[in-house]
């Protein structure tokens, strides 16, 4: 009833490479003659990487009591601390080094 893995993937393949010569007939048939100067072409068009491009703004500076006292509600230096050890994980060689004193020998 049903055909082993190697008999019916022989004749798919088969298949699928015909269909995609065909396509290729068919876009190289669209296409003009590059030798021929007279062809006609179609227009260029240039699209600039600046198109979409937006100014960087500038944050509106605060007061230094303001900036102090966000700081306090938030934690103080304790909290960016935090934020940075979760940004970045320390790797295992620098955890390992950092649990030796120096002069000792880890067994």
């Amino acid at each position: 009833m049903f055909l082993p893995q190697r008999q019916w993937l022989a004749p798919f393949a088969l298949l699928l490479s015909l269909g995609s010569a065909h396509a290729q007939n068919a876009a190289r048939a669209a296409r003009p003659d590059p030798l021929n100067a007279q062809a006609a072409v179609p227009a260029l068009v240039h699209t600039s990487s600046f198109a979409a491009y937006r100014r960087h703004a500038e944050a509106e500076p605060i007061g230094w009591r303001e900036a102090n006292d966000t700081v306090a509600r938030i934690g103080g230096w304790r909290a960016y601390a935090r934020e940075a050890a979760a940004a970045s994980p320390a790797p295992a060689s620098a955890t390992n080094a950092s649990s030796t004193t120096p002069g000792t020998v880890k067994p």
